[in-house]
């Protein structure tokens, strides 16, 4: 924004010698009151799209935060941002986490080259909440997010609403002949009955709620369902604040704070956040040029930070079922004590004023979301485990794992790439008592740190979700149960330890106590190590090459860094 009181776009288009401008957005139908009567231009980042269920609204959402924008006496901007949804990006999932990147950097582009005032950011799954919140942090300009809300649930399936994970754990137990052909199809037609992000805490909602527990969207918008009439109230009311926002010149960075990311921090321990929230917070954190170290963050409050909702897969309850029990703003009013209240939000108030001034429309229900001193557990729903085996750091979710399994002694089962490692579950090759070991599958090692929630959800659905355990230079899904450890730093194709594991070794998971341990001496480890090849990079051409030069470790955010 200028330095004056004038705005971006007043610079920009009024006078005879911007005529150039003003005539090709004329060619719009944009008119000269559109165009020079100091109103804030307004530019909506879009990522609609028919491939993305939880982007699927976006044209009705967008067209309501135009009418909040025009209300307030703006002028709306819309541009098109791309997005991925890994459930569907089965063909190549590298793409998925380094197009982040990618979404980042063309906003950037878009705000930084046109004249525009303010951004509303239009995003609600894995990649694309971070990506945009990264964009905002980075040009600093006068930010709003909005979601799309998540979907409904659908069929009952073991003892919860069926979701768009039911049906991978459905395929383990066809394999098991624990369910016919027509059961599994059922679940395949009926457990995403309508659009949104997927209705459990995964990372898209995670990321929708730390953008709320950050005040970067309005109070409640989280985890208003994608098919609720309150979804289309919130985006005009969006558009209005958008507007708000530029008079009141608030910034992106006035929000996006190291008191705000702690916020962020101790929601998603308290929520059984995604384990990919570390990841992005830490991108997020590079972006805002913020001092927090967000590992170090979730190291020091998971201890003191109670876990106090249950959503699948920490628990048996669905995202709608979470909004009505109070959502993000119960789960802050309950933890106010540790959280920094006096921060400032986009509603141009403070996390207080938001907060009391909030007024909840369904009772209580203490099966979703606990008080403090009634906790689901007394320590955060994320953990971070360092050793021998993950010298830099490895990340777990304990409220996902069985408490038989929170400490596990295993023999190594290594597989070089997710596929291998897929293929033998499928094949009944894993047994009681194996660790699972997937490597060369990190930010450069994968490329783009591929999630592996196949390979969970098999082995949960043959049946040794409580007798194996996982772990990965990768990443998981935020639905994923079981023992299991990712993010391990440094990765397998950066040297780090799990480049050297081999097949029968004896692997320790500590998630209670935060360790992760391969028995064997610091002597054989050294030898190894020694002898270990860094491998040719996978890919030889293109984007995914770029980031395979270009990305940081998963501790550092598995980030493009820019700032030298």
């Amino acid at each position: 924004m200028a330095d004056d009181n004038s705005l971006i776009s007043e610079n920009s288009l009024s006078g005879l010698e911007n005529a150039d401008i003003r005539t090709v957005l004329k060619g719009m139908g944009y008119s000269d009151d559109d165009l020079t009567s100091k109103r804030p231009a307004i530019g909506i980042a879009n990522s609609f799209s028919t491939l993305i269920p939880g982007h699927f609204n976006f044209g009705q959402i967008s067209e309501q935060v135009k009418k909040g924008i025009h209300r307030a006496g703006g002028t709306a901007y819309e541009f098109g941002v791309i997005g991925l949804c890994d459930a569907i990006c089965k063909e190549n999932f590298n793409y998925v986490l380094p197009s982040r990147e990618v979404i980042c950097n063309s906003i950037e582009i878009m705000a930084e080259s046109n004249p525009l005032d303010g951004l509303v950011l239009l995003a609600s799954c894995d990649k694309i909440v971070p990506g945009m919140l990264m964009a905002a942090a980075r040009v600093n300009l006068p930010a709003i997010l909005i979601n799309a809300g998540p979907m409904l649930g659908g069929i009952p399936f073991e003892g919860r609403k069926s979701d768009a994970t039911a049906v991978s754990e459905a395929m383990g137990m066809l394999k098991n002949n624990q369910i016919n052909i027509e059961q599994y199809k059922d679940v395949e037609d009926l457990s995403c009955p309508t659009c949104g992000s997927c209705s459990f805490m995964g990372t898209a909602n995670t990321m929708c709620c730390l953008a709320e527990a950050m005040g970067m969207t309005l109070t409640d918008a989280a985890t208003v369902p994608a098919v609720y009439a309150e979804r289309l109230r919130l985006a005009e009311q969006t558009g209005e604040i958008a507007c708000n926002l530029v008079r009141q010149k608030i910034r992106a960075n006035d929000v996006i704070t190291d008191k705000s990311l702690e916020n962020a921090v101790k929601v998603c321990l308290a929520i059984g956040g995604s384990t990919n929230a570390v990841l992005h917070l830490t991108a997020l954190a590079y972006e805002a040029e913020a001092d927090i170290n967000i590992l170090d963050a979730f190291e020091k409050f998971t201890d003191t930070t109670p876990t106090i909702a249950k959503v699948y897969p920490a628990g048996n309850n669905d995202m709608e079922a979470f909004w009505r029990a109070g959502g993000i703003p119960r789960v802050i009013d309950n933890l106010k004590t540790q959280m920094n209240m006096d921060v400032m939000t986009v509603t141009g108030k403070t996390m207080q004023e938001n907060i009391d001034g909030f007024r909840y429309r369904f009772a209580e229900n203490e099966d979703v979301i606990r008080p403090v001193d009634n906790p689901f557990a007394e320590s955060g729903g994320l953990a971070v485990l360092r050793g021998n085996l993950a010298p830099k750091t490895g990340i777990s979710k304990p409220t996902a794992i069985d408490p038989s399994v929170r400490q596990f002694t295993g023999r190594a089962k290594v597989f070089d790439s997710n596929d291998l490692a897929v293929e033998a579950i499928l094949n009944n090759q894993i047994k009681p008592g194996d660790v699972v070991v997937i490597r060369y599958e990190g930010p450069k090692g994968g490329p783009g740190m591929v999630e592996m929630y196949r390979a969970l959800k098999y082995l949960n659905g043959l049946g040794l979700a409580k007798s194996t355990a996982l772990i990965t230079d990768g990443r998981f899904s935020g639905t994923n149960n079981g023992c299991f450890v990712g993010h391990i730093s440094p990765e397998a194709a950066e040297g780090g330890p799990i480049a050297v594991v081999e097949n029968g070794d004896e692997i320790y998971i500590d998630v209670i106590n935060g360790k992760l341990e391969l028995n064997v001496s610091d002597d054989v480890i050294k030898k190894r190590l020694k002898n270990w090849q860094r491998p040719e990079p996978k890919i030889k051409r293109g984007y995914l090459r770029l980031y395979t030069d270009l990305a940081s470790s998963a501790d550092e955010g598995a980030v493009i860094k820019h700032r030298y």
